[in-house]
């Protein structure tokens, strides 16, 4: 292992040495991707330098312990025995660490939301994941910037379109992607029967311009006038837009702001993050172990996780994962949960290593 990892540690070296180059910032795609591979590196080899330490304190002790005797030889067999342990350690966390990058991590993250089966409460669970999702990004100081809403009758949302800008956003948030289902006596419920309805949550990591090219004699582009609750210039200028990818059929919608270039501007923003998740699905498939690897599939039609009023329960179902603190999650105590699933796809990783 030690052998293999002097080649990150060569690679690390000319990466340093790379960023240090005159008029690297004025060249922002490459000195993002350095950076990025700066940061991968950095944690490779500071954990490969402290594992060669331990290793110099496990021979250095083992040494003392075959010269030493009574007294000395106990304290030298507990140095020993110390130093096996962080050995093992370390290269615990170096398989960890060497498990493939996802190529994804370090990105921001378009988080798009919509109410599925169940009609209104449907409609209004979606806005409950909506607030459920600010509040984790509260809670681990992200930014969330929101794009477009579309509020449904009672209050609740049709669709919610936001990013949420983070150095870990992608990695704590991909695998909420999927169906939420929610399982409680909804307010239009008259004779307090339980109800089951649920919502879609759709993760995409975003892309930078210069990744994702497009031609604009591919897009077809209409604008209209916005629709529902929004001020007094909603329904009298022509500021919504509409943006069709005519080779793939995508079509991006975005009203929420009163300008049509604000508009324009944030539906090629989805439309970009939707392209560059079109093509690296493309690129999974051909992959088909590594894709195995994955932490469950991410479709849309899949139940990833059950929300229970009644028990103040949740469940995750792809790790069998159950916390009865259904009240706390929805205030946005996610970490418990993220962290199972990031554990649980490392697992799997490391079991095909």
């Amino acid at each position: 292992m030690l052998e293999r990892l002097e080649e990150f540690e060569a690679e690390y070296e000319d990466v340093l040495a790379r960023l240090s180059e005159p008029g690297i910032g004025s060249d922002p795609p490459r000195l993002r991707d350095l950076s990025r591979r700066h940061k991968e590196l950095e944690a490779l080899v500071s954990t490969m330098r402290e594992l060669r330490s331990a290793t110099d304190d496990a021979e250095t002790a083992r040494e003392l312990h075959a010269e030493s005797t009574g007294s000395d030889r106990e304290l030298a067999q507990q140095e020993l025995e110390a130093a096996n342990a962080r050995i093992a350690r370390l290269e615990d966390e170096l398989r960890t660490l060497l498990l493939p990058r996802d190529p994804n991590d370090g990105r921001n993250v378009i988080v798009e939301i919509r109410g599925a089966e169940g009609g209104e409460e449907a409609n209004l669970f979606a806005k409950d994941l909506f607030d459920m999702y600010q509040r984790y990004a509260d809670r681990r100081s992200w930014r969330l910037e929101l794009l477009d809403v579309r509020p449904s009758e009672l209050n609740g949302i049709d669709s919610a379109t936001f990013v949420v800008k983070g150095e870990d956003a992608w990695l704590r948030l991909k695998h909420e992607a999927g169906t939420h289902r929610v399982q409680r006596v909804p307010v239009t419920e008259s004779q307090g029967r339980v109800h089951t309805s649920s919502a879609t949550v759709n993760v995409l990591p975003e892309a930078d311009e210069v990744e994702i090219e497009i031609d604009q004699n591919d897009l077809r582009v209409d604008v209209y006038r916005s629709t529902g609750p929004g001020g007094q210039s909603v329904n009298t200028t022509d500021s919504a837009v509409r943006i069709t990818h005519l080779p793939t059929g995508l079509v991006v919608s975005m009203q929420d702001e009163k300008s049509q270039i604000q508009n324009r501007a944030r539906a090629m923003q989805v439309l970009r993050a939707r392209l560059l998740e079109l093509e690296q699905s493309r690129q999974q498939a051909e992959l088909a172990t590594q894709r195995k690897a994955q932490v469950g599939s991410g479709g849309r039609s899949e139940k990833i996780r059950t929300y229970n009023f009644k028990e103040n329960r949740v469940t995750d179902h792809r790790i069998n994962l159950t916390l009865y603190k259904l009240d706390r999650i929805l205030m946005g105590d996610l970490d418990e949960l993220v962290d199972a699933l990031i554990g649980d796809e490392r697992l799997r990783q490391l079991a095909t290593v």
